[in-house]
């Protein structure tokens, strides 16, 4: 058996991230375009030293029950809501993530979005392709300006103070709602913080980019859809579940918001008969926000260099349980020396 690290990948990267993980390990690479199955996942994950995943694998107590020597997982995402951090860290096993490679591209499509759902670009876009434009006429597909409009944008951190640097070039009120007031925000891009509740009241566009946790589960809900203006747009590039989607499908169908553009969503797939797929104000895109070639190469490779810096025995600087990082290294030595 070699001694070097043995990997498993759980899908094919852009760039150059896998080449340099297999100068420096064993590597096993997924080949299909869904992801593992549980089963699948378990048994190729069994006999590694470290694994590098995906937002969609699930790494939960029935996966590091089944890879005793797991030492590392490197999570390709900014958040790592699809890993079981404490069951991992009982473990003594070492999470890190890809943080800040994306924030800009991110923010680039949450103002594509934006302008998308204000200007009903993709409607008109349908009304080209399906025969419908017969005419000009000055009532066709009327949208509402962005420019000079108020953006309330809900967690300011990396992605969100992008975003707020974009809604400045067109002249937008920002508004935004944190954990902690960020008064760099304040002061650069004349930002004004206000509570959840005050935030929906005021925006004319509401983007999403809180992380996923207990507090945030279903933040946007009947209660909070009902706050907003019955011109608002909702837009979340963030996670799926942050917003009640049922409940969005109430709000839009009443007309309480006057649209939504998703390209997150609870669940993801989002099923092929969801009834928000059957309503004309709302926009649903395939978790693409990172999907910029440059952008997907800078997180494999973010990802690779966490993995091999972690097998080095260095805590990464994107280490999510650093705690551990002595009794971590005490199993590194065992089987590494």
């Amino acid at each position: 058996m070699s001694d070097r690290p043995r990997v498993f990948v759980t899908r094919n990267l852009p760039g150059r991230a896998i080449e340099v993980l297999r100068e420096q390990a064993e590597v096993e690479v997924w080949p299909g375009e869904m992801p593992p199955s549980p089963e699948e996942f378990r048994d190729r994950a069994a006999s590694c030293d470290a694994i590098l995943t995906l937002l969609t694998d699930k790494i939960d107590e029935a996966l590091l029950d089944a890879a005793p020597s797991l030492l590392i997982v490197s999570n390709m995402a900014t958040g790592f809501d699809n890993v079981d951090v404490a069951a991992a860290a009982r473990r003594n096993v070492l999470v890190t993530r890809t943080p800040g490679v994306l924030s800009e591209t991110t923010a680039d499509f949450a103002f594509a979005l934006i302008l998308a759902a204000a200007r009903r670009v993709v409607e008109g876009d349908c009304y080209a392709h399906d025969g419908s434009w017969r005419t000009w006429g000055p009532e066709t597909l009327l949208g509402h300006d962005v420019y000079g409009a108020t953006l309330g944008i809900v967690g300011m951190g990396g992605i969100g103070m992008e975003v707020a640097k974009r809604a400045r070039g067109f002249g937008m009120r920002i508004l935004y709602t944190s954990r902690t007031r960020k008064l760099d925000v304040e002061r650069d891009f004349g930002a004004e913080f206000r509570s959840l509740e005050d935030l929906l009241r005021e925006s004319d566009f509401v983007t999403l980019h809180a992380p996923l946790t207990d507090e945030t589960r279903q933040m946007i809900n009947e209660r909070t859809l009902r706050l907003m203006k019955p011109t608002a747009v909702l837009i979340n590039t963030g996670r799926g579940p942050l917003i009640d989607q049922a409940a969005l499908y109430v709000a839009l169908k009443e007309g309480v918001i006057a649209g939504a553009a998703l390209d997150v969503t609870d669940p993801e797939p989002m099923p092929k008969f969801d009834p928000l797929l059957t309503l004309p104000n709302v926009i649903v895109t395939p978790h693409i926000a990172s999907a910029s070639v440059a952008t997907r190469s800078r997180m494999g490779m973010l990802a690779a260099e966490n993995l091999l810096a972690a097998l080095r025995g260095e805590v990464p600087e994107h280490a999510v349980n650093p705690e551990i990082a002595d009794s971590w290294r005490e199993r590194l030595k065992v089987r590494f020396g």
